[in-house]
């Protein structure tokens, strides 16, 4: 009777890919890598790291944020699970990542440690598989924009429909058309008006709204 041979663990990472949206770009927060053993050395990467075995996944990212970023209470939700045998040149290792939103308007207070925001299109060869995850959370949040109400996260509390607009067309790369745009989204009774106007410009303020309900749901498809 022939054993099996005995088990090899792998290392289970956890890392997430945040965006913002703001002066027209799509952003995404990086800081170097910590590891100074292998030829990652002196590159950039998304907030994440090793998870510790009494730690969930949910559980590891929390730490990593608040530790690494001084993150807390921003959306994430699961994305993808990174496995190529050669993703880390150190050890076996398997990254579960998350894709994270946060409003521009507090996403500076992020940038401590050495972490900055970075336009998506000036990001270059990141560390690991890194460069992959981005293209996954990208194209998640594309695709997503068009059916939920997962906007919500990249803007205030208080918003104008053109910085609703801007959102859609900065992640989805395209120009939409302002009258359709608005009576399609108007339509999907997700939006009410707040009663305020927008402060602080030199043409004449917008009415700001905000979406109904408190969390992101389905919608039927923006076409």
């Amino acid at each position: 009777m022939t054993q099996s041979p005995p088990f090899r663990f792998a290392i289970a990472a956890v890392d997430a890919v945040l965006f913002a949206v703001g002066n027209g770009m799509l952003w995404t927060l990086l800081r170097p890598v910590e590891t100074v053993t292998n030829h990652y050395k002196g590159m950039s990467g998304f907030p994440g790291g090793v998870m510790r075995p009494e730690e969930n996944a949910e559980q590891a990212l929390a730490r990593h944020l608040k530790e690494k970023v001084n993150i807390e209470r921003v959306y994430l939700e699961q994305l993808y699970t990174f496995t190529d045998v050669t993703r880390d040149t150190r050890s076996r290792s398997v990254a579960i990542a998350y894709l994270g939103l946060v409003p521009f308007s507090t996403a500076e207070r992020y940038t401590h440690d050495s972490a900055k925001w970075v336009p998506i299109k000036k990001v270059g060869t990141l560390a690991y598989d890194h460069n992959d995850m981005l293209t996954s959370a990208h194209t998640r949040l594309a695709g997503k924009l068009l059916y939920t109400t997962i906007a919500r996260q990249l803007l205030p509390k208080q918003f104008t429909l053109t910085e609703l607009q801007s959102i859609y067309e900065v992640v989805r790369a395209e120009t939409f058309d302002k009258r359709n745009f608005r009576k399609k989204i108007l339509a999907l009774d997700i939006l009410e008006e707040t009663g305020d106007m927008q402060s602080g410009v030199q043409n004449r303020p917008a009415a700001l709204y905000r979406f109904k309900g408190s969390t992101v749901t389905e919608i039927p498809l923006i076409a």
